[in-house]
């Protein structure tokens, strides 16, 4: 018999299929051991050792897998091919061995780059050890994030109240976003003009042509700086007669864009679909483990976290023969096209991403897929196709217009696609650009041509500010620095929003004002930590001991020595002198200067109060320098990141939305000590007879000044029916519960994390519910012996626990992977309900009987020591105040 281990259950099932009766194949659900999230987990001045734990979740299917272990032949551990995937082998089969279970037990590593049967036979067939130096790798990794959250969190907490770190690649990217938003801060915007004109042709054609030559200089984007200027250059234009000097004509080629990488997937599923990161790498990682075509379980792309573009020789030869079959040998180049990677250290030696088999076209599968999944495959699948193709030839041409007198040069430029190639597939999307440009033709124009001014147009322009990132622009300019890995960047943007770090507004990212007080404090105080070259060193570090080039714990004793000392140095540090960098270096955010050139800081409350930036119980807070005289205060956040001026106390004022039109109550925005909410009415009555008017609280990543009316009476009539399951026949209902927005059918809850609970519709609601996963049914033990009621174990948030009526009693960590009696089961019951809640624990060892004396009398006892009084407390010197 033999066993197979995989990440999940879906590629559990179709890996299954492919090897038959002989294998059981059983998903880990991930990582199923982590670094326990306290003090001590990592422990620098023993070399580094590392306590790991079991995660209380994967009890369970540890569970599963060593009953299936026992009495096997091999253990195959075949989760996915990179570092992560590697580590997740080794925890299971580190856990096997301190269980003892795998004595007898051949143990081998089996990686695949697509789930097809192919693939996953001709691994199966050439398995191989576990690869120590991609788990030493994720070893330093993860003792680096460990070593900078619990060491740089507490000086945020000391110093910066209400803060946390927002992790160690994570506080590199807040910073991009956060200098990104200063410099479009202090932008000020330059104005300048430019001039064109449209010229007939003897041909009776039109061309449009800007001013590029006045008085024998080229006129740079800058030179006409006012309309004074551009009205002069329209004078000169219009006092002269015009001919064609110059034609220059010439082909271009445009070469396809490589397959998709990790990074560049994600880009594009941001530009051409709309998709976020990390709902680009869910989708995915839903083709990589297939969907079912005609009774069978097939990948649809290969692995998804990759930074390779090469692909395999097979694959290549099949893209060939689909673009000479279905679109003609004057689009297959004679030669097939080598890509190699550009990013440096690539981490793996994976393939691109690309389908599993080209020849099953976007079309073919379409109705097997959501629609989110086929517009993913079908991005995916143009790409590879188009990276074969020939190049697009483009006729570009130019002419040079200019007077008789020489004095005014004007250019006209045109560009026509002569043979579009791989366009006729695929074009790759860019930033802040439509993807789809009009051609530019220019009409047929010859040298020495007289050309007929038509109308002269000057136009006005301003420079402006750089873009805030998108998704996308992000992801880029983290892959160009050298931060963060392929794997990575879904989780780094995710954690910068779920801490409130950073929101999107109209897809792109803004800083909160708490993201910006933390990338502050860390590049005043912890600079070489949030440096870009520094943290790309430490990847690099990261792949060297990946590569065998470096030993991991020699990485981890280079950056703790310094690291440790930069912490210890901040202990010193005053909160005085913490707010006054901060200040100093937000100032210019938190004050800007009015238009009227009124000082900035200027209490609006008092006459002679100056606003500064102050820490309190609950975070940073702008105040007035008079206090406690003036109790003038600003919140720079609430929550769902809203700032607005306070009454005195941080509290905002209540805001009228409008008359509700069913009961023509007024609809307000309100905040309470749990944060924002929106209510319907007033409260009627006074007393224990007052009636609570309806209210609802606020999603997470809502912000305030984006709620209106009726977002604010849909959250009002929430929770609502979404539609009758079209299975069960069951409702299915959309939500707000205590954690956050939800859809629900019978007893099945499933979170919206992406979604909005206002407008999901039936089809993502069904498709949530299908992928949800299911709790285990009760198991019942048996009857309690007081009352015959029965008693079960059941599995909750925090692990199992056995039930009894009412009574939940938690069993400990140290049984969860025995079989709980119904005897211990009453045990711990009992001991839940009769003892303050407390679990019992385990029933100690009898103690041996007491010592007989010679006369056979039981030994005295001893009578117990008599209490000392306490010694007294000397009293606490003064220390002079700060």
């Amino acid at each position: 018999m033999n066993v197979v281990v995989v990440e999940s259950p879906a590629k559990a099932k179709t890996i299954n299929k492919y090897l038959g009766s002989d294998y059981t194949v059983l998903a880990s659900y991930g990582h199923i051991r982590d670094l326990p999230a306290k003090d001590g987990s990592v422990r620098p001045d023993e070399d580094f050792a590392m306590d790991w734990e079991l995660d209380g979740k994967s009890s369970k299917h540890v569970k599963e897998i060593l009953s299936a272990v026992k009495g096997a032949d091999h253990l195959y551990l075949a989760t996915d091919p990179d570092r992560e995937g590697e580590a997740i082998s080794w925890h299971v089969q580190e856990v096997l061995e301190q269980k003892k279970a795998l004595k007898g037990v051949a143990v081998k590593r089996v990686v695949f780059n697509e789930i097809t049967k192919t693939a996953v036979l001709d691994a199966m067939a050439n398995p191989r050890d576990l690869d120590h130096e991609l788990i030493d790798a994720y070893m330093a990794r993860r003792a680096l994030d460990y070593l900078v959250g619990f060491n740089l969190s507490p000086v945020l907490w000391r110093k910066l109240p209400g803060s946390r770190s927002a992790g160690r690649v994570q506080s590199v990217a807040l910073r991009l976003i956060c200098e990104r938003e200063a410099e479009i801060e202090i932008f000020k915007p330059r104005e300048y003009w430019s001039v064109q004109a449209d010229f007939g042709t003897p041909s009776g054609g039109l061309v449009t042509a800007q001013l590029s030559q006045l008085d024998g200089t080229k006129l740079d984007k800058m030179d006409l700086k006012d309309e004074a200027a551009a009205q002069a250059a329209v004078a000169a234009i219009q006092a002269g007669s015009f001919s064609v000097t110059k034609v220059e004509r010439k082909q271009g080629r445009r070469n396809p864009p490589p397959p998709f990488t990790t990074s560049t997937l994600q880009q594009e599923a941001s530009r051409k679909l709309g998709f976020g990161a990390k709902r680009t790498m869910q989708v995915a990682q839903r083709l990589y483990e297939g969907v079912d075509i005609g009774g069978e379980t097939v990948g649809l792309i290969t692995y998804m976290r990759t930074d390779a573009v090469n692909m395999a020789k097979e694959a290549v030869a099949a893209t060939r023969d689909l673009i000479g079959g279905s679109y003609g040998g004057q689009y297959l180049p004679k030669e097939p096209r080598i890509y190699k990677t550009k990013a440096k250290n690539a981490q793996e030696a994976h393939e691109a991403i690309r389908p599993t088999d080209v020849a099953r076209t976007p079309k073919e599968v379409s109705r097997l897929l959501s629609d989110e999944q086929f517009k993913l495959y079908e991005l995916v699948w143009k790409r590879t196709v188009a990276c074969q193709m020939a190049s697009a030839l483009m006729d570009q041409v130019g002419a040079d217009i200019a007077d008789a007198g020489g004095r005014a040069v004007l250019r006209a430029t045109g560009s026509v696609v002569a043979f579009d190639g791989f366009l006729k597939l695929y074009q790759e999307g860019r930033d802040d650009v439509e993807d789809e440009k009009s051609e530019k033709r220019l009409p047929q124009v010859n040298e020495g041509e007289a050309m007929a001014l038509k109308e002269t147009t000057p136009e006005q322009h301003f420079t402006q500010p750089p873009p805030r990132y998108t998704e996308a622009s992000l992801v880029k300019k983290m892959e160009e620095l050298g931060i963060g890995r392929p794997s990575t960047y879904a989780s780094i943007i995710s954690v910068l929003q779920d801490r409130d770090y950073v929101k999107l507004e109209k897809k792109r990212f803004v800083p909160e004002d708490r993201g910006r007080l933390v990338t502050s404090f860390l590049s005043e105080f912890f600079t070489r930590y949030v440096a870009y070259d520094f943290t790309a060193g430490l990847e690099e570090q990261l792949d060297d001991i990946s590569g065998g080039r470096i030993a991991w714990r020699t990485v981890l004793h280079d950056f703790w020595g310094a690291f440790n000392l930069k912490v210890g140095e901040t202990k010193e540090l005053r909160v005085k002198d913490v707010l006054d960098a901060l200040d100093a270096a937000l100032g210019p955010h938190f004050f800007p200067t009015p238009e009227d050139g009124s000082d900035p800081r200027a209490c609006p409350k008092c006459d002679d109060g100056r606003m500064n930036l102050k820490l309190g119980k609950y975070g940073a807070f702008i105040g007035c320098s008079n206090y406690p005289d003036c109790r003038f205060t600003k919140r720079l956040e609430v929550a769902n990141g809203n700032g607005e001026n306070g009454d005195g106390n941080g509290n905002i004022e209540t805001r009228e939305l409008g008359v509700d039109p069913q009961t023509e109550l007024m609809v307000t925005l309100r905040q309470g000590p749990y944060g924002l909410y929106v209510q319907l009415g007033e409260a009627e009555g006074t007393g224990k007879k007052a009636t609570k008017p309806k209210r609802a609280s606020l999603p997470k990543g809502l912000p305030a000044d984006q709620v209106d009316l009726d977002k604010a009476l849909g959250l009002l009539a929430l929770p609502r029916e979404i539609g009758i399951h079209p299975e069960t026949g069951d409702k299915i209902m959309a939500g707000l519960g205590r954690f956050g927005p939800y859809i629900k059918l019978g007893g099945t809850y499933v979170s919206l994390k992406e979604d909005d609970v206002l407008t999901v519709g039936m089809n993502r609601a069904v498709e949530l519910l299908a992928n949800a996963p299911r709790k285990d049914p009760p198991k019942e033990l048996g009857k309690h012996p007081k009352d015959g009621k029965p008693v079960t174990q059941r599995s909750g948030r925090w692990g199992p626990y056995v039930q009894h009526g009412r009574v939940m009693a938690t069993i400990p960590k140290e049984e969860r992977d025995n079989d709980i009696t119904l005897e211990r089961a009453v045990e711990l019951i009992a001991a839940k309900s009769g003892k303050g809640g407390k679990t019992a624990k385990k029933p100690a060892a009898k103690k041996a009987p007491a010592k007989k004396t010679a006369a056979g009398k039981p030994a005295a006892k001893k009578k117990p020591a008599a209490k000392k009084a306490p010694a007294k407390k000397a009293a606490p010197k003064k220390t002079p105040a700060e």
